[in-house]
């Protein structure tokens, strides 16, 4: 089971998040860091500005988890220009060592097959962030994505595309595929971290933590994980079942063990 952790708001939790990724990348200079995008990683970046003063970041790599397909790279809201705005410029990245799905439409049939090979050949993810979208999607693995699925073109759902216009002039700017992590992906990485906030996500969250394993909720597949943290606010947290014993549990773990 993922270990649930309940804060009071997102400034919170991205302050924890940060902790962890400043602590991975003190540990290991070279560390792999699993990417997402949207407004939920917001807290995180911003809190990792002033955590990694100090601290060698030029061999941390970072992989997305998706990009939009026919997107021009130079988009606003490709997600090679919102990582590069977002993550690289922020927290002083070297922009070469860190990798975005190729959403171009010129060589689209074999682009997930070499981001698996990337992902392979840099190690493997040490950390992935994670948000998850009102219908339980994680990356943009829509409901019906299979556990084992790995990095390809997905369709969106109008749920998402709609979820996603506020980037853009209109819902019908918003492409309506995208290449992304596959769950079996996503899987892999050796420490997984997804942040959920605002009372829209609670049922979503609920039913990734508590509800059955099912492709109907691709965020469920976090139950599969040994190293899982999902740390949300209040709001989020409201449909848990069992969210008095988490914030028990929490409060009384040992400080050494980090998330």
């Amino acid at each position: 089971m993922a270990e649930v952790v309940i804060v009071p708001d997102a400034a919170t939790a991205g302050g924890l998040a940060a902790d962890e990724i400043a602590r991975l990348i003190r540990r290991d200079p070279g560390a792999v860091l699993g990417l997402a995008t949207g407004s939920t990683p917001l807290a995180v970046y911003d809190a990792l500005r002033s955590r990694l003063v100090g601290a060698d970041v030029a061999r941390v790599r970072g992989f997305a988890l998706d990009e939009y397909v026919g997107l021009a790279p130079a988009h606003p809201q490709s997600y090679r220009s919102v990582i590069t705005r977002e993550v690289v410029e922020p927290l002083g990245l070297d922009p070469a060592r860190v990798r975005i799905p190729d959403g171009s439409l010129e060589g689209i049939e074999h682009a997930g097959e070499d981001y698996e090979r990337a992902l392979v050949d840099a190690g493997g993810v040490d950390l992935q962030l994670l948000g998850i979208g009102t219908d339980g999607h994680i990356g943009f693995n829509e409901p019906g994505s299979s556990f084992a699925s790995l990095t390809r073109v997905k369709t969106l759902t109008m749920q998402t595309r709609e979820d996603n216009a506020r980037f853009f002039d209109s819902v019908d700017d918003v492409p309506r595929h995208c290449i992304t992590q596959g769950l079996g992906t996503i899987l892999r990485a050796r420490h997984l971290v997804l942040l959920a906030f605002g009372e829209g996500k609670a049922e979503a969250v609920a039913g990734a933590v508590e509800g059955p394993l099912t492709a109907s909720l691709p965020g469920s597949a976090i139950q599969l994980h040994p190293h899982a943290t999902v740390i949300v606010d209040d709001a989020a947290a409201s449909a848990l079942r069992f969210a008095e014993y988490y914030r028990y549990t929490f409060a009384h773990k040992p400080d050494w063990q980090g998330l």
